[in-house]
């Protein structure tokens, strides 16, 4: 796939992205709904900046969306009119988070256009957005994954196919959220512990990562973003929150006993209450530092 892209979604993710795309030799027709995010694109090598969301399925063999979930992804397709923009030979690739069934839902409308949607979310942070270094999760028919699989091959070092059916990757994404929430909400707690026993974090990283206990939380969102004080992963909370409760539906819709998925979300929610609305989410570990300053409470307090 050689010809037009086109791009809607230029936040901390899909900006790099866009770049990347033009930077290897595509012609991309792009979009977002805030005027900052065009104007820092405005005059890049191999980008224009359409009009409107619509505007960028003129032409195009492929259309990316990068955007927060699966009510912004309808916004822009059926409210936008992008939807009714698109015709074959074009393919939509929804690499945002969204719901699994709802994608569904949009890709049986799609079909009706004869307009394949696939997803293709993606997990690596803004890190690997910037470094074409993401894993890419893939939902879709093989046929159509692998007309868009030289696209994607630019965005990430792994590309998956998740399964013929699109939702197949907005599942398993959101699953993998769920995991990483908990595994860095457990070590937090283990290593806020530990340093008030007595023991120094990084001492305490260097042998967990070289143990069983081991996770992306303490290899890499610890020593990168926590412990400098940064918090500045560029994922906010919220967002790994919305990622969590659909993991959990997607569980209790297949009747999966989720007693700590349920303890889990439950404490992230808790957070985004008591952190600002655009908080990191690897501000988690600040929220239970916060917590255990205030002390102990008791039961119904």
């Amino acid at each position: 796939m050689s010809g037009r892209i086109g791009f809607v979604g230029l936040g901390n993710m899909g900006e790099p992205m866009a770049r990347l795309l033009a930077g290897a030799g595509h012609d991309l027709h792009v979009y977002d709904a805030g005027p900052a995010a065009r104007e820092r694109l405005d005059g890049v090598a191999g980008i224009r900046v359409a009009k409107t969301a619509a505007d960028v399925a003129d032409g195009a063999d492929a259309v990316i969306l990068m955007l927060p979930d699966s009510d912004v992804v309808e916004a822009v397709l059926l409210g936008d009119g992008l939807l009714g923009r698109a015709v074959p030979p074009t393919v939509i690739v929804d690499m945002s988070s969204s719901v699994p069934a709802r994608t569904r839902a949009l890709a049986d409308r799609a079909a009706e256009r004869g307009v394949p949607l696939i997803d293709a979310p993606v997990s690596g942070g803004v890190t690997g957005a910037r470094g074409g270094a993401l894993t890419i999760m893939v939902g879709g028919p093989a046929e159509t994954v692998a007309r868009v699989r030289p696209v994607l091959d630019v965005l990430g070092s792994s590309v998956v196919h998740a399964g013929e059916r699109p939702g197949a990757g907005h599942a398993v994404k959101a699953l993998n959220n769920l995991m990483s929430a908990a595994h860095l909400l457990v070590s937090s707690e283990a290593l806020i512990a530990g340093r008030e026993f007595g023991l120094d974090p990084a001492v305490m990283l260097d042998i967990v990562n070289g143990s069983s206990g081991r996770s992306g939380s303490t290899q890499t969102k610890w020593p990168r973003f926590i412990l400098p004080g940064g918090f500045d992963s560029g994922f906010a909370l919220r967002l790994m929150l919305k990622d969590m409760r659909v993991a959990l539906d997607l569980e209790d819709a297949t009747g999966t006993p989720a007693p700590l998925s349920r303890a889990a979300v439950d404490a992230w929610a808790e957070a985004a209450e008591a952190l600002p609305a655009d908080a990191d989410h690897t501000e988690i570990a600040r929220w239970l530092e916060a917590r255990r300053a205030a002390g102990p409470t008791r039961t119904g307090e």
